[in-house]
């Protein structure tokens, strides 16, 4: 009993930045989805030692800005490097993700970007649905990233559905779950129009690949954006992205955030000259 009461007080308490840094007016983009967007680019089987490992390659386009920022696992802001979701996607090893190259393809945008990470290799999409671990965990970090101070939800990337090819009630109902999962967070978040930029996959472990691209693809949803990744090269294990497709993936990611902005400003400027002589007359 006392386990439970616990547990629904922390949901119930505000969370709460535990760095001194308290950076005013970041723009802030959550990271969410499985392996592809925490980063698999240059991680190996080192074979002399059998394991898993990381070649620590950092291309320039991902390399770390004094502008760009991450929050830690322990809600903490520090200057962003890869990999990302270090601590994190903790049970695996991290390497070059999407965000890097986003956020420097958009931050003289904004001046000072928070990259919030949230991603878990090996996922479903059934373990995002709203009161799911990884769910309130996403949401909860999110929560901590605004409460520094003047900071301001901006977009969600999100690239997941490779472990969902693997089963047909998984692949079948996945639009269903992704459209829930998209209104959940937005609803929580209190932002009913946070633009999404999801990717569709380039690649997966079963066969109902086509079922899940195709509900990727066709999410109806008002301001969700998808970029497709098939065709972009990938590591030797056939699933993840390389470092160089990850670089690109996040200069597409980017480039689509960016035209919405672009669009959004082109659509207040009209606006003002349809009203304009209105005024006038």
């Amino acid at each position: 009993m006392n386990k439970i009461f616990l547990y629904i007080v922390f949901l119930l308490s505000p969370p709460q930045i535990h760095s001194q840094i308290l950076p005013q007016n970041i723009s802030i983009f959550i990271l969410a989805g499985q392996s592809n967007m925490a980063g698999r680019g240059g991680v190996y089987n080192d074979t002399s030692k059998n394991i898993i490992v990381w070649d620590s390659v950092i291309p320039p386009e991902s390399r770390s800005n004094p502008s760009i920022l991450r929050l830690t696992a322990n809600l903490e802001w520090e200057k962003a490097k890869e990999p990302l979701h270090a601590d994190i996607d903790v049970n695996k090893t991290n390497g070059v993700g999407p965000g890097m190259s986003f956020a420097n393809r958009v931050v003289n945008r904004f001046g000072k970007v928070g990259l919030v990470p949230c991603s878990i290799g090996g996922t479903k999409l059934s373990q995002w649905q709203k009161g799911e671990f990884l769910y309130e965990e996403t949401v909860k970090r999110a929560k901590a990233a605004v409460a520094s101070g003047g900071g301001s939800y901006q977009a969600v990337l999100w690239y997941q559905g490779e472990s969902d090819t693997d089963d047909m009630v998984d692949a079948s109902d996945y639009k269903k779950r992704l459209v829930k999962f998209f209104n959940d967070l937005r609803s929580d978040l209190q932002h009913p129009n946070l633009p999404i930029i999801q990717v569709a996959l380039a690649t997966g472990t079963g066969p109902y690949l086509g079922a899940v691209r195709k509900a990727q693809l066709e999410t109806d949803l008002e301001n969700v954006h998808c970029v497709d990744a098939m065709g972009l090269p990938l590591e030797p294990d056939g699933l993840h992205l390389t470092t160089s497709s990850q670089v690109r993936l996040g200069h597409m990611m980017a480039d689509a955030f960016l035209a919405i902005s672009s669009s959004a400003e082109l659509f207040s400027g009209l606006s003002v000259l349809v009203l304009f002589p209105l005024f006038i007359l």
